[in-house]
């Protein structure tokens, strides 16, 4: 994208007052997008972008500027500009710039991008009609395929010899909505979106999309006719794989360095602390084959890594960014994640989730003898300074003498990130991912959330069907 010679240059431009730290990240990204309605193509679409970020730090301090302009004088000028944030003498020249090996943890042969959009249109329309055929009252389906490839090239430089890093990272993404409508008027909505850092086999032979079709509109008729969710204080068990989505979203963004460094996490403090029952333990994991949120390397790059976070109910360690990583006194851990060149990166989760337990999902379910049981959920909101939190369940049960009766709908959980955890009182031993997108001061990133089947032993939940009996 631009040469070492031009890396240099600028290198050099960004550290002229003083910085001791500046990184250049150039970035190309290309997608198409294909979106069927009722069976018939709505959509197709292809894009492509690039530009480039500069960031400089001095000491704790950081400044960053994007553009999509990648001749030398643009550049130039913006790391000129850039620089012009701090007051100082030049610590560093560059002299020299290595390229770096990046170690590839998964390696795709059959790459979406070059799959026609006709048999990938065919594959959409065999889901489309799997979903049809559950039930006539299913008036609206809604299927698309997503495909990314994003190639970045980063020169960083603490030093006269400035790193080199080139990686490229590729996505595929099914989404499946079915829109049901009742006789009363009533609307239910389903929606399953698997995604993969995979090829096109992924899709075509080892996902099983039609039982996935399938399900999805059995799931939106049966919630034509569900009760609304009875309210209180209950047991809950979720579900494993999405139902993740909660301990991502109470805890995990609060073990983000961008949180615990300015001490705005209620977590900040409490590594070496039990935050968690001692039947929980818990990773981030960016170094898994194939998986949606996995990474050869970082946005700053750090080889992605196996991070402990809980152990045993136990904090050990935080998610950390180079930057938040000096302002904790803790090395960067592979897990500094961005959008695109047009945000600065920070620490940010890829493949987050429980460690399995010990006991059968069955059993869990069977020694429950009253309460609710959370296959999936929507959205959700949470406040990282307090861990405070509520999310809405998209697919819920009730629990009577240990089996899963029949369906609820509208039910909320509501509760803390610390209340949450500590309740946790059985795991099972049925790990499963689901895929995402997370929001936060570095853009929206692919994430996985994960868990076993766990069981919460009391948690408040909101609804409007009057106390559950």
């Amino acid at each position: 994208m631009i040469s070492k010679k031009t890396a240099m240059m600028v290198l050099n431009a960004a550290l002229a007052t003083g910085g001791d730290y500046a990184e250049i990240y150039c970035e190309e990204t290309n997608g198409e997008g294909i979106l069927l309605e009722n069976g018939k193509i709505e959509s197709v679409g292809k894009s492509q972008s690039y530009g480039c970020g500069i960031r400089i730090f001095q000491k704790n301090r950081s400044v960053y500027g994007y553009t999509s302009d990648l001749s030398l004088k643009s550049l130039t000028a913006l790391a000129t500009s850039l620089a012009g944030s701090f007051e100082g003498e030049r610590l560093i020249t560059v002299t020299n710039i290595k390229k770096q090996k990046v170690k590839e943890i998964g390696k795709i042969e059959d790459h979406l991008l070059d799959v026609p959009v006709e048999e990938k249109a065919a594959l959409l329309r065999e889901c489309y009609e799997e979903t049809k055929a559950v039930d006539p009252r299913l008036v609206r389906i809604i299927n698309g395929l997503t495909s990314t490839e994003r190639t970045f090239h980063l020169f960083t430089a603490e030093g006269e010899t400035a790193k080199y890093f080139v990686n490229t990272e590729e996505r595929g993404r099914i989404a499946m909505q079915a829109i049901a409508a009742g006789a009363d008027g009533k609307i239910e909505v389903s929606f399953s979106a698997p995604g993969k850092s995979d090829g096109w086999h992924y899709f075509k032979d080892v996902l099983n999309t039609k039982e996935e079709a399938r399900k999805v509109g059995e799931k939106a008729i049966m919630f034509l006719t569900a009760d609304e969710c009875p309210s209180g204080r209950y047991t809950v068990v979720i579900a494993n794989g999405w139902g993740g989505v909660l301990f991502h979203e109470a805890c995990g963004h609060s073990l983000e360095a961008t949180a615990t460094a300015k001490h705005l996490s209620v977590f900040s403090d409490s590594i070496g602390q039990q935050i968690a029952s001692p039947l929980v333990t818990a990773y981030d994991d960016g170094t898994m084959p194939y998986e949606w949120g996995s990474n050869n390397i970082d946005s700053e790059g750090n080889k992605t890594q196996k991070n402990l976070l809980i152990k045993d109910g136990i904090c050990k360690g935080f998610m950390v960014d180079k930057l938040n990583g000096r302002r904790l006194g803790m090395p960067a851990n592979g897990t500094s994640r961005r959008q695109s060149y047009r945000f600065a990166p920070t620490s940010r989760m890829s493949n987050t989730y429980i460690a399995p337990g010990k006991d059968s999902p069955e059993d869990i379910i069977k020694d429950t003898k009253l309460g609710i049981y959370v296959a999936n959920f929507g959205g959700g909101s949470v406040e990282p300074t307090t861990g405070e939190f509520n999310f809405s369940a998209s697919e819920a049960y009730i629990i009577r003498d240990g089996k899963i009766c029949e369906p609820v709908k509208g039910c909320t959980l509501i509760g803390s990130g610390k209340e949450v955890l500590m309740n946790i009182d059985r795991v099972g031993n049925d790990l499963a991912l689901g895929q995402g997108n997370c929001g936060s001061v570095s853009g929206s990133i692919p994430v996985n959330v994960g868990q076993p089947t766990i069981r919460i032993k009391e948690i408040t939940v909101g609804g409007r069907g009057g106390r559950l009996e």
